[in-house]
């Protein structure tokens, strides 16, 4: 396998991560088209992400919410979620929480911190938020934190603080560094299915690779074109939970989902009967199997679109907007 391979598969294995929404966070759907779209489901959060193809069209990126309810007539909605998409998406997510009686939302930060403000949103600092930013601004979309009023009276912060998070990490050896290697490690475990997948998206010939990125800076709509290709391979990398640590005993996963169960279990014991958590798509089967075990069961998926990947031919390609700004440098000078 050549260096070149390698570095495009690293890069297929890692895009999904800084978006799909393992990593904590520091409207109507368009009519199909004839014949009807391909749908898959992300391999780490199946039921709750998917991709619908429309082939040369383009596509969506959809997240579900799914509704649960318990013999006691509570119900409690996983509302899953991106980190970055577009704004309509947060502004349906936000409109959609109005009538619940209480939102639990995930968020690790420090114990006393404030929470964010949209547009205003403090970075963080890490080298995952500031990878998350560039992508958002990169692919023309929105930042969560950015969007969404965490200041709300129904919102409660249900996930574990910085402190309690770091902590837990280094007692067990559960950096996200080390997580992020164990997955590239996990690309890398079998060289016959990382080669025939190399061979799959043309990683393994590079100027077939050379002509594919040609064409995708030439073709209109280049911004959308870009995101499509990452849409397509957040469902074609194998992002399993079993990919970043036990998802049943990770802190990652496992452990903020317990907190996340814990307030939740408060909130019912406090009389709410209509109940969203507010969480990272990859969170979402665990929390459904923990709200299994308590009694509830799913009784309505609504498929949310969080990025919009349907091509518009009348935009200009990448190439075009490069010509077109160098004519005008020459003419300015």
């Amino acid at each position: 396998m050549t260096v070149f391979t390698r570095r495009r598969i690293v890069v297929l294995a890692v895009l999904p991560v800084l978006i799909s929404g393992f990593v904590p966070a520091r409207g109507a759907d368009a009519p199909p088209v004839a014949p009807a779209p391909a749908v898959k489901d992300a391999a780490m959060a199946s039921g709750f992400l998917r991709f619908v193809d429309n082939g040369a069209a383009g596509g969506r990126l959809e997240t579900a919410d799914v509704i649960y309810r318990n013999p006691d007539g509570v119900t409690v909605r996983l509302v899953s979620a991106v980190h970055i998409g577009e704004k309509s998406y947060y502004q349906g997510l936000s409109d959609s929480f109005k009538a619940d009686d209480a939102v639990l939302y995930e968020l690790v930060k420090p114990r006393d911190a404030a929470v964010p403000v949209p547009g205003v949103a403090p970075k963080s600092g890490s080298g995952v938020s500031e990878i998350q930013r560039m992508l958002k601004d990169t692919l023309n979309l929105d930042f969560q934190l950015d969007s969404i009023d965490y200041g709300q009276s129904n919102f409660v912060h249900a996930d574990l603080d910085a402190e309690t998070f770091r902590k837990l990490q280094e007692e067990r050896g559960e950096t996200f560094e080390m997580l992020l290697l164990k997955q590239l490690m996990n690309a890398f475990k079998s060289p016959e299915e990382a080669e025939a997948k190399a061979k799959e998206i043309g990683a393994d010939d590079p100027e077939k690779m050379l002509r594919e990125v040609v064409r995708l800076f030439t073709r209109p709509d280049m911004e959308r074109q870009i995101k499509l290709l990452i849409a397509r391979h957040m469902m074609d990398v194998e992002m399993s939970a079993a990919g970043l640590g036990d998802p049943k005993n990770s802190v990652l996963v496992a452990e903020r989902n317990k907190a996340a169960m814990t307030v939740l279990a408060d909130s019912i014991a406090r009389g709410k009967k209509k109940i969203s958590v507010f969480y990272g798509a990859a969170h979402m089967p665990d929390l459904a199997d923990r709200l299994g075990s308590m009694g509830f069961k799913p009784v309505a998926t609504e498929w949310r679109m969080a990025w919009d990947l349907t091509i518009r031919p009348d935009q200009p390609s990448a190439v075009e907007d490069f010509i077109i700004d160098a004519i005008k440098a020459l003419s300015e000078d």
